[in-house]
C-alpha cells in the first residue's frame, strides 16, 4: 500500500511539473514568439528597394488592422493591393502607413495590451504582440534599406543627420 501512495505522489507530482512547464504566461508568449520566429527564418528571394518600401507600407497597415480587428490588405509578401509605383507615391504610402500605425499603436494600454488579436500577418497573438511584431518588422527592413543605400553610395538620412 505504502509503495501505490508513493508511486501515485510521484506520478501526480511529474504531471503537475509537466503542466508548470507548458504554461507560458501570456506576457512572455506574445513576444517570444517573434524572436523563435527570427531565430527560424528563412532568407529567401531579394526585392528592389521600392518593393521593400511598398512592402512595409503594406505591412504597417496589415499589422495594424488587426489590432483593430479589421481585415488586412492581401499579399503584402509582394506589396499588397497599393498601386503606388513612383518614389513620390511609394513615400506617401509609407508615410501614411506609419501614420496610421502610429495611431493605433498609441492607444495600446496596460488594459488592452493583452487582448488577443489573430490573422494572417500576425496569427495569434495580442495587440502588444503584433505591435512589437510591426516594430520588429519595420526595423528589419531599414536595416536592410540601408544596407541597399550603402551599397549604392548614398549616406541614409538618418546618419547623415538630415532626417526632418
Amino acid at each position: 500500500m505504502k509503495r501505490v501512495m508513493l508511486l501515485s505522489a510521484a506520478c501526480l507530482a511529474l504531471a503537475s511539473s509537466a503542466g508548470a512547464q507548458e504554461r507560458v504566461d501570456p506576457m512572455a508568449a506574445t513576444v517570444a514568439q517573434w524572436f523563435t520566429m527570427i531565430e527560424n527564418g528563412q532568407f529567401t528571394g531579394v526585392r528592389t528597394f521600392a518593393e521593400q518600401v511598398k512592402h512595409v507600407a503594406c505591412a504597417n497597415y496589415a499589422f495594424f488592422n488587426e489590432v483593430e480587428h479589421k481585415e488586412p490588405p492581401a499579399q503584402c509578401e509582394v506589396g499588397g493591393p497599393s498601386p503606388a509605383r513612383t518614389k513620390d507615391e511609394l513615400m506617401q504610402y509609407l508615410s501614411e502607413s506609419f501614420a496610421y500605425a502610429g495611431q493605433v499603436m498609441r492607444r495600446l494600454t496596460p488594459a488592452n495590451a493583452l487582448d488577443v488579436v489573430e490573422g494572417p500577418y500576425g496569427g495569434k497573438t495580442t495587440r502588444l504582440g503584433i505591435s512589437t511584431l510591426a516594430v520588429w518588422h519595420a526595423t528589419d527592413h531599414y536595416g536592410q534599406l540601408v544596407v541597399y543605400l550603402r551599397m549604392n553610395g548614398i549616406v541614409p538620412p538618418a546618419s547623415a543627420g538630415t532626417v526632418p
